[in-house]
């Protein structure tokens, strides 16, 4: 009994003793958690940018999709069971359709989509502002989505959203981009044809928000009872507010009504989002939140129906006009579910990438390997064009939006480089970007901390070096609220030092500012050189 009870202890030790192996490492916890456990939420429900949402519930599930500009593969499709927990299942397509995009076109692509179930299928629409309205469908959420088919090629047609008449009829919704038709603050409905392959008229006005409501877009089609809906955001992205339309002719006229504003809440731009009903008959928005670096966050707003309006939040003054909430109930879903939040780390024991990682351009064959040394991602040193200075415009950087207010990524880096001028690292991008990288020099391997200004027209800037052996490396960044990043390295991958300045963060074109890893070289090599990275991890701030 006594030789037992020994050798459970010895058991119990060895399983308590951290582990020298760097890959036994357990992955973390999540960085930010609106399920709070007790039956509430606090928002944001999705601290991430996951910009211009719209949701549907099909039996007991939601899906919500959000704008991807030019970053692939695009078009993410997330599932939930309650509307507060949430994972990423999935992309529309994994290139965008033009070769244009075969080098990063910041800011274009694929704006506001939106996603409906009709006939056994799902489909989503989204406006490209340079090419046109697309849509794809599928049986599955998670797809295989068919091949994007562009229903009409338009400039400055954003924001598409489809509804199917109970007689048969369909129609389309859509916004207008001042950069590109010269206008905006209208809403225009056309006729389409029920396969949703033909815009069928040349459209009519039904919405002019230029007195009231400036700036009006992203819209979103309803019909309730003896009402149709457009549920739309006006008054600018960070300052702005929700507003819903309704009448009972498709073409209106509609009455118009404010249902949600900032109010006495820290909430800013409380808009853009989506209508949903649970399986119990409640009634939910979810929407967006501009938080600057961190990008569009969202949260999710409890909805009652008064007079046939919807009343967003909480509404304190009884007037209709709700005001955002930060905590409240969570939905009634028949049951509780499993605390989950959009994918980040990754230990690269699958095949593929996990579902949170895009580029910034169509990818290429031999950018990255998962299958030439088992749980290691290899990224090989791409060289950029001749045309690119610095990383704004370099297409094979593998990235993934901030999740949280403050968290902590780090990466085992592992240099096989082949000549002078090759570099990998971990970065932050956005229109400043920063990075903590190894660059292969004639004389040995230096470790470099980079900061670009203005990253468009920007010239890189060296801010601390140090030499290192041929030996992997431990990289962190630090994100401290505010997202203001603090870059670290380890020899041993237990005391790490702060390289560097504190970078503050910055937004990108249209999106929030983003993490990850890349490698490079100066030109092409004659044999690729490849980053070995190990895993990548994101955790709670330390």
């Amino acid at each position: 009994m006594r030789i037992s009870i020994l050798l459970l202890l010895a058991v119990v030790l060895m399983l308590e003793r951290p582990s020298s192996n760097p890959r036994q490492h357990p992955v973390p916890r999540d960085a930010w958690v609106p399920d709070n456990g007790d039956g509430t939420y606090t928002n944001p429900v999705i601290f991430a940018d996951y910009s211009d949402p719209d949701v549907i519930r099909v039996g007991d599930d939601f899906y919500l999709v959000s704008s991807s500009f030019n970053c692939v593969p695009g078009l993410p499709v997330l599932h939930s069971r309650d509307l507060v927990n949430w994972e990423i299942m999935g992309h529309v397509f994994d290139k965008l359709p033009s070769p244009m995009f075969e080098k990063p076109q910041q800011g274009k692509g694929c704006w506001a989509p939106s996603i409906r179930y009709h006939d056994g299928q799902f489909w989503v629409f989204y406006g490209d502002p340079d090419l046109g309205v697309f849509t794809s469908r599928a049986r599955k959420p998670e797809g295989p989505w068919e091949p994007l088919v562009c229903i009409k090629e338009a400039k400055g047609w954003i924001d598409p959203c489809p509804l199917w008449d109970d007689d048969g009829n369909a129609y389309l919704v859509h916004a207008w981009a001042k950069s590109r038709a010269g206008f905006n603050s209208i809403l225009t409905v056309n006729r389409l044809s029920p396969d949703a392959r033909r815009i069928l008229d040349a459209g009519v006005t039904v919405f002019d928000g230029h007195r009231n409501h400036p700036t009006i877009e992203g819209p979103k089609f309803y019909k309730r009872s003896e009402y149709y809906y457009i549920l739309a955001p006006a008054g600018g992205v960070p300052t702005g507010w929700q507003v819903a339309l309704r009448a009972k002719n498709v073409y209106g006229p509609y009455e118009e009504k404010v249902v949600l504003h900032q109010g006495a809440t820290k909430i800013n731009g409380p808009h853009q989002g989506a209508w949903v009903e649970t399986q119990t008959g409640e009634s939910w928005f979810v929407h967006f939140q501009d938080r600057g670096p961190y990008g569009r966050v969202v949260h999710l707003q409890p909805v009652v129906w008064r007079n046939d309006w919807p009343v967003m939040g909480s509404d304190p003054d009884h007037d209709g006009n709700g005001e955002p909430v930060t905590r409240w109930k969570k939905p009634d879903v028949l049951r509780q579910y499993a605390i989950l939040n959009p994918q980040t780390s990754d230990e690269y024991e699958s095949a593929t990438l996990g579902l949170q990682w895009q580029w910034p351009a169509n990818p290429a064959v031999g950018w990255y390997s998962l299958s030439a040394e088992k749980g290691v991602l290899l990224l090989y040193t791409v060289a950029l064009p001749e045309s690119v200075a610095g990383l704004w415009n370099a297409p094979n950087l593998l990235l993934q939006k901030f999740p949280a207010p403050a968290f902590t990524a780090t990466t085992l880096l592992k240099f096989n480089p082949t000549m002078a001028g090759e570099k990998a690292g971990l970065l932050v991008m956005g229109r400043d970007y920063s990075y903590l990288a190894l660059v292969s020099e004639a004389d040995g391997m230096r470790l470099t901390k980079v900061v670009c200004r203005n990253a468009d027209g920007g010239v890189e800037e060296e801010e601390a070096g140090v030499r290192v052996g041929d030996v992997p490396i431990s990289m962190s960044i630090e994100v401290d609220t505010g997202a203001i990043c603090r870059f670290r390295y380890s020899l041993d991958g237990a005391r790490f030092e702060q390289i560097g300045k504190p970078f503050q963060s910055r937004v990108g074109a249209w999106i929030g500012a983003k993490v990850g890893l890349f490698s490079t070289a100066s030109r092409k090599p004659e044999n690729v050189g490849h980053g070995d990275f190990q895993w990548f991890r994101i955790s709670p701030a330390q």
